[in-house]
């Protein structure tokens, strides 16, 4: 039995990127002497242990061959005489075909080694093109280290395009296309991803809204990228340079989905595509499992971003309006998240990317003031039934007009 260490903890460790996972590749093993040295099996499509000890991932070297449609449709073959180059064959990228042995020797037959220092990401060999989930990992490996130079060369892009025009992309599970698209969207250029998939055609399999926006354009003064698909992957830079959470950076992406189907007629305004794009989030977040905070925050920053945009030039009840719409009263943290997605919004726009944005401060400012009207004494004051809603948005309309005033006068 000899164990190797594979994959991202090798893969990073040349790379010098942090880490906090290790994959190991037991070859010359069955699931048997595995169990007796006391791990344990937790691999349902083949065998795959945790260590009794780290609880470190231990998978037995395999094999997998095609033969059905799908990321699933493989056979496994897992025994004692699957050698360790026969092992790392199976990987997508010649990056993650790296082992490294107890004495710290690297295995690399792949040319992984050479692929990291030329900083491209390659496929290890034409079975890549039998798994569609490779299309979303190669993506995902780009938002990762797009940052460090890495790019995609390009045989591995034509697989990607021949796989995404295949239609073996719709056998991809809405969890998995999700979960690939949640760790994209976490990374330091989560942008690179979208782009990518758009790029080789899988973005219109797996998300035709996001997809229609590239080529519709936006009026130039206050867009001078023009292209929609171009600022919303600008906002999500932004969006991504301001906030690590998930939920501000989907948001951020998908603000704008409404554009994608104004009318050619009306073009390049788009009026009230902050109405028409509700939907479209709720379609995309049902198709793809998207959790709920993730949807709640993108219909709320997707509905309000306009009303935010004009802060300053609204009247005292519709500023009341927008923050019982956003709910501030029960979930204050939403609005920030909101203002955070709207300066990225702004931001996300040739030349923009310094701007100052006003209204962020300037709706804190109101949203403090109306926060402190005391609601208990409005309770207590024996109103009845819905006087006591009214009194308290009365109470809150007359602290917004004090502050917005305030405001003014400064």
């Amino acid at each position: 039995m000899q164990i190797y260490l594979v994959g991202g903890a090798v893969r990073d460790e040349l790379l010098g990127y942090p880490f906090d996972e290790r994959d190991w590749v037991v070859v010359g093993a069955t699931p048997e002497q595995m169990l007796a040295a006391g791990y344990q099996q937790v691999g349902k499509d083949f065998p795959v242990f945790l260590h009794p000890k780290t609880k470190e991932e231990h998978a037995l070297a395999r094999t997998e061959r095609k033969n059905g449609k799908g990321y699933t449709g493989f056979s496994v073959y897992a025994a004692p005489d699957v050698t360790l180059e026969q092992d790392l064959q199976r990987r997508d990228l010649t990056i993650n075909a790296i082992a490294r042995d107890s004495d710290g020797k690297l295995i690399d037959p792949f040319g992984g080694q050479a692929d990291i220092e030329r900083k491209i990401l390659r496929h290890v060999s034409d079975a890549f093109a039998e798994d569609p989930l490779r299309v979303l990992r190669v993506a995902r490996f780009y938002a990762r280290y797009a940052h460090l130079g890495f790019s995609v060369a390009g045989e591995t892009l034509t697989l990607m395009r021949q796989l995404s025009s295949s239609g073996e992309l719709t056998t991809l599970s809405p969890e998995r296309v999700w979960q690939e698209t949640a760790k994209a969207l976490s990374c330091q250029r989560p942008a690179a991803y979208f782009q990518l998939l758009y790029n080789c055609g899988a973005l219109k399999t797996l998300m035709p809204e996001l997809a229609a926006l590239w080529g519709v354009p936006q009026p130039q003064k206050w867009h001078p990228e023009i292209d929609t698909g171009l600022h919303t992957l600008l906002v999500l830079e932004q969006a991504a340079a301001l906030s690590d959470k998930l939920t501000i950076r989907f948001a951020s992406l998908v603000h704008d989905l409404g554009k994608g189907v104004t009318p050619a007629e009306v073009l390049p305004a788009h009026h009230g595509h902050e109405y028409t794009g509700l939907t479209l989030i709720e379609q995309l977040c049902q198709r793809l499992r998207v959790p709920n905070d993730c949807k709640e925050l993108a219909l709320k920053v997707c509905e309000y971003h306009q009303l935010v945009h004009k802060a300053r030039e609204l009247k005292p009840a519709t500023v009341l309006k927008l923050f019982n719409g956003v709910d501030v009263w029960r979930k204050p943290q939403q609005l920030s998240d909101v203002l955070l997605c709207c300066t990225a919004d702004l931001r996300g726009r040739t030349g923009f990317e310094q701007a100052d944005y006003p209204q962020a401060a300037y709706l804190q400012q109101l949203v403090k003031a109306a926060s402190a009207v005391d609601v208990a004494a409005i309770v207590a004051s024996g109103l009845q039934g819905p006087a006591i809603g009214a009194a308290i948005q009365r109470a809150r309309l007359a602290a917004i007009t004090e502050a917005k005033r305030a405001w003014q006068d400064a």
